[in-house]
């Protein structure tokens, strides 16, 4: 699988094809494929709850019911997903707001098309926690200076947040070491002692809090009230060339989202069948919240965090972003 290089982020980013960890073999062409006039299109996901409603959209017709079929694959971040929208391999991706603000400020041609999800905007009862080990020493975000924190991709929305967390419980987010696990490893490592505490969202954080584990921070909800976390994207070329198409794909997840947001115990049903978590944890998962529409003041908030933390060459156009 070829690697694409990317510059995304102040210096060089290397965004790793074969890190989207997916066994598929992205042949842009699926967009053309139809039978009886259904179009294949491959989405790039990350496997969490988050991303329930197009499953579920999936196996409720609504996407068929557009005219579209969804080849699903995974990835362990937005970050990783981003360079396969814009190469071709995928024609659509989700990925976090941060991601897509590193990756337009850059000139990457990404367009932001689709809600994805929002923060509950309940402290304590969040999709998203920063947590530790049952016994552990720390209190407070302020305590993780010097501490190890895992995040799912450094230099990104959750690490910004934690960020946020420390900042606001009166430490230096510059002291903490951060380092970089996948959400479904975090449980264990944190169990384990490997990392002092982990930023994780559903379903492992439902996992963390099964083995005992404390939340300390919603670090989601310390960024923003409401705050927009992902969205659905393509390729600014693929919008260009693919109106239509990219407009079932709205429609369809549109109508993906409001079912899934009205509908919470086949949303818990549905991430049994692309997650491992136990039937007894998930009935502990936190459900964030699907809106129609993206909030813009959580966005131009983050973004004005991420440039606080030097994360994007220049400032991101939100407005090209989401037009």
């Amino acid at each position: 699988m070829r690697r694409l290089l990317a510059v995304v982020a102040a210096g060089t980013f290397l965004f790793a094809l074969t890190a989207c960890g997916s066994s598929d073999d992205g042949d842009p062409s699926d967009e053309d494929a139809s039978a009886g006039g259904v179009t294949t299109v491959t989405v790039g996901l990350i496997p969490i709850v988050d991303v329930a409603p197009l499953y579920l959209g999936q196996e409720k017709g609504f996407y068929e019911k557009h005219g579209l079929k969804l080849k699903l694959t995974t990835a362990q971040g937005g970050a990783a997903i981003v360079p396969a929208v814009v190469s071709g391999q995928y024609q659509f991706g989700f990925s976090n707001m941060t991601s897509l603000m590193i990756a337009q400020s850059s000139n990457v041609p990404v367009r932001a098309i689709a809600n994805g999800i929002a923060s509950t905007g309940q402290d304590g009862k969040d999709f998203g926690g920063l947590t530790v080990k049952k016994d552990s020493a720390v209190k407070s975000p302020k305590d993780l200076e010097g501490k190890k924190v895992a995040v799912n991709t450094l230099k990104n929305i959750n690490e910004t947040a934690v960020r946020e967390s420390v900042r606001k419980a009166g430490g230096d987010p510059d002291k903490v070491r951060f380092v970089e696990l996948a959400f479904d490893q975090m449980p264990a490592a944190l169990d384990a002692g490997q990392i002092d505490a982990a930023m994780v969202v559903e379903p492992a954080l439902a996992t963390v809090k099964s083995q005992g584990g404390r939340e300390i921070a919603s670090s989601l909800v310390d960024v923003a009230p409401d705050l927009t976390v992902a969205m659905y994207f393509t390729s600014t070329q693929y919008a260009q060339e693919n109106p239509q198409l990219v407009k079932k794909f709205q429609d369809a997840t549109a109508e993906s989202l409001a079912y899934a947001d009205a509908h919470p115990d086949e949303v818990r049903e549905i991430v049994t069948t692309y997650t491992k978590i136990p039937p007894a944890v998930l009935e502990q998962v936190t459900l964030p919240k699907w809106p129609a529409e993206p909030n813009r003041a959580s966005l131009e908030k983050l973004m004005q965090l991420g440039e606080d933390d030097g994360l994007f060459k220049t400032s991101p156009d939100l407005d090209k972003l989401l037009s």
